[in-house]
């Protein structure tokens, strides 16, 4: 593309817009078991308006723009409050769970530099299923991720081997309410303990799940403890965007004090410039969010979140109880809320969620590890709760499609991803694999079965650079 010589009208534009979805996934349909959180009609629009309303608006300066600290102040408050911290609780909007995860690690680190400054590689430690914005966080933040398995049956870290994991290098550490791949919540009191014990920070994420937990509890399903009753927690994140319904992107970093809280603040006077003071990662940010999330806390409020929830937490009940009927699937662990992934020992899962996928829905392949088998994960939202009967439906006759196909033949994948690794250009010999698979130029894919089959074959090293060699040619 290049820019029009002459302006296009605002109908070419919208458009072209609109032909540019051609491809995408239809989330309005709710068939779409992740990455779109549809809180329903009215709230979306009151949502869409508010933010629209401060698109402009910019957060960089609160001396400019008080209307943004207010919308900022609101929002964590009634996050911290939900999460049961005191009046020395604080915190901020972000533009994601990425970013407040960034935060925590950033704190614990600088935190670690003034307190501890003979801690020369810092180390925070990892369940297997923590996320993987943790090991970005890690990656930009030369902080060394220290990974601890799990429990093969439950799919949580157990207490005790994070305890082991402590060195005098540690300066953090991580559990999840819930993790995303399965859905359950890590032992968070136990943790909390050892974290005391220890004089270490602490941080849970309930980037997906803080929200919606707590409204759980508050409608009496028994949630453990996870949140700032837990003494040993020093900080949280959750995300607005997710099961909070409010628009992309925000979310909240929140810690136990402004003690902690400061190490993530940046300032700068050091240059010919205007002063520079970031809470957060980003600079200047579109007042949109805060407002997007101001006005859904408001407009649902806790009558309105709890019958989302109520409604949620009955199509996964049925649901689970769907899939689990399923001869050839079953789901793993107990899921505490409405999250949860799927294995089977008889079919190829990535065949599955293609056949599908022709059918409009899409549910997400998540990769094997030496404790986890194989499966797909689903995330039920609002959105997608009406749909739990003809998804089970279609998921049933999609069981029998695959079992009447001609399996992939993995022998044949792991052979080929052996001849590469041995291959005096290893570059080039999964730059073929890559054109094997389906994955080169700048087209995407319209099957994902073999190219999971390819992934899910490849060491953790080796398969990270064939997807950054990928996207590298994917993107201009």
């Amino acid at each position: 593309m290049n820019i029009p010589q002459t302006g296009l009208s605002k109908q070419e534009i919208l458009a072209a817009l609109q032909a540019f979805k051609g491809r995408d996934m239809d989330w309005k349909s709710g068939k779409v078991f992740c990455y779109v959180y549809d809180p329903g009609e009215d709230p979306a629009e009151v949502t869409k308006e508010a933010y629209l309303a401060f698109l402009s608006e910019n957060g960089l300066d609160p001396t400019v723009f008080p209307s943004l600290l207010k919308l900022e102040t609101d929002v964590v408050r009634a996050i911290v409050n939900l999460l049961r911290g005191d009046a020395n609780a604080v915190g901020h909007l972000t533009s994601g769970g990425t970013e407040s995860i960034m935060l925590a690690v950033k704190a614990a680190r600088d935190k670690a530099r003034v307190e501890q400054p003979h801690i020369a590689q810092p180390e925070m430690i990892l369940p297997k299923t923590a996320h993987a914005a943790f090991h970005k966080a890690a990656h930009y933040l030369s902080v060394k991720p220290v990974i601890v398995d799990i429990d093969p049956v439950t799919f949580k870290v157990r207490a005790e081997d994070m305890e082991k994991a402590i060195t005098e290098n540690t300066i953090l550490l991580v559990a999840s309410a819930p993790n995303y791949s399965q859905g359950v919540i890590d032992p968070i009191a136990e943790i909390g303990a050892i974290a005391q014990k220890h004089n270490l920070l602490f941080h849970v994420d309930g980037c997906v799940g803080g929200i919606h937990l707590s409204f759980m509890r508050k409608l009496g399903y028994q949630i453990p403890d996870f949140d700032f009753t837990v003494s040993g927690v020093t900080s949280i994140s959750a995300d607005m965007h997710k099961y909070g319904y409010a628009a992309k992107g925000c979310s909240v970093i929140m810690y136990r004090s402004k003690d902690i809280r400061k190490y993530q603040i940046f300032a700068c006077t050091d240059t010919t410039g205007y002063t520079l003071v970031n809470p957060t990662v980003l600079s200047s940010k579109s007042g949109g969010p805060f407002a997007g999330a101001w006005a859904i806390l408001n407009f649902l409020g806790e009558e309105g979140y709890q019958r989302i929830v109520q409604t949620v937490q009955e199509a996964t009940r049925k649901i689970i109880a769907g899939v689990n009927a399923i001869p050839e699937l079953r789901v793993l662990g107990q899921p505490a809320m409405c999250m949860f992934s799927f294995a089977s020992d008889s079919l190829n899962v990535y065949q599955l969620a293609d056949e599908m996928g022709k059918r409009g829905w899409y549910i997400q392949g998540q990769f094997s590890t030496p404790l986890t088998p194989r499966n797909l994960h689903i995330s039920i939202t609002y959105g997608s709760a009406p749909n739990a009967d003809a998804l089970l439906q279609d998921l049933r006759e999609c069981v029998e499609i695959v079992k009447a196909k001609e399996p992939i033949d993995s022998d044949s994948i792991k052979a080929m991803i052996n001849m590469a690794l041995q291959s005096p250009d290893p570059e080039a010999a999964f730059g073929q694999l890559a054109a094997s698979a389906g994955l080169s130029g700048t087209e995407l894919p319209t099957e994902m079965a073999f190219i999971n089959e390819v992934m899910d074959a490849l060491p953790d090293a080796v398969c990270n650079t064939f997807l950054i060699n990928y996207f590298n040619d994917l993107y201009a």
